[in-house]
């Protein structure tokens, strides 16, 4: 990371109330749980967004409301904006090659083929911080479910308390 630079970090998932608690929804529901309790969020470069500071460094905590396969237009217009270096970029999404509650972290890779991923190293390159919530996979528990309606459906209650809990353990140091 560089420093004395702001740090964004960006939650993916797609607007509106009948997407809320989808698994494609993951990086939404972590980037809620990193806000403070008193954010002011706002409509700004295609995206919900919230200020603060932590340690004297300037987060911006992001939903792009572009919908999952154009975030990086959302993500491009933030950086410019507040001028935040590539390494200063974290990105939280759903990953269906991961077990349900599953936490990974690495910088830059591939997309596996996930949307909003290939749209933001289209639109930034590929070397930032990626924190990747397993949601996992349709053949995991034997469902006939597409992977696309996979993504698209609500976690059951156990997937769910499994969720909020790792994505308790999410730092952004």
């Amino acid at each position: 990371m560089q420093e004395n630079k702001p740090v964004l970090v960006v939650g993916l998932g797609n607007p509106g109330d009948e997407y809320a608690l989808t698994r494609h929804n993951v990086g939404f529901m972590a980037i809620d749980a990193l806000a403070p309790d008193d954010a002011k969020w706002k409509n700004e470069k295609k995206a919900l967004t919230t200020r603060f500071d932590f340690d004297g460094v300037r987060i911006i905590l992001a939903k792009p409301q572009t919908f999952m396969n154009n975030s990086g237009e959302s993500v491009v217009a933030l950086m410019q904006f507040y001028k935040v270096p590539l390494e200063n970029l974290i990105v939280i999404h759903d990953d269906m090659d991961l077990k349900v509650g599953t936490l990974r972290e690495k910088t830059g890779g591939s997309s596996a083929g996930h949307n909003g991923i290939k749209s933001i190293d289209a639109h930034v390159g590929k070397e930032y911080r990626r924190i990747r919530i397993g949601i996992g996979h349709p053949r995991d528990f034997n469902s006939p479910i597409s992977p696309v309606d996979w993504v698209l459906g609500k976690f059951d209650s156990e997937q769910l308390k499994q969720i909020k809990s790792v994505i308790e353990t999410i730092t952004i140091d």
